[in-house]
């Protein structure tokens, strides 16, 4: 399968995904480890990705996106953003509010 359409795919079979380095339980960098927090706060399951071990997501998914940096949180489909826009969102309220709205979704 092409690397693209493995993305595709995930993004298409977890309505939230994080790509991140590491998992939300042992993350391997600060960025990835607030955005993991960040979600597990918001009390919904949540699918994620570790890019360290998968390289070719890694080198394909920053093009796909359009985004170059990671993490990356995945909702519904639609890329949400990274570390900065999901600690923003966090703070206001505003990514619970998604993600629970996500979660019911799904149910």
């Amino acid at each position: 399968m092409e690397t693209i359409d493995k993305i595709k795919q995930q993004i298409a079979e977890n309505s939230i995904l994080l790509y991140m380095k590491g998992s939300p339980k042992l993350p391997s960098c600060g960025f990835s480890s607030q955005a993991s927090q960040a979600l597990m706060q918001c009390g919904q399951e949540f699918a994620y990705v570790d890019i360290l071990q998968n390289p070719d997501i890694r080198a394909e998914l920053p093009a796909y996106a359009e985004w170059p940096t990671f993490p990356q949180l995945w909702v519904g489909g639609e890329l949400v953003g990274g570390c900065d826009i999901i600690m923003e969102m966090f703070q206001k309220g505003e990514l619970q509010a998604l993600i629970n709205e996500e979660a019911a979704k799904a149910e």
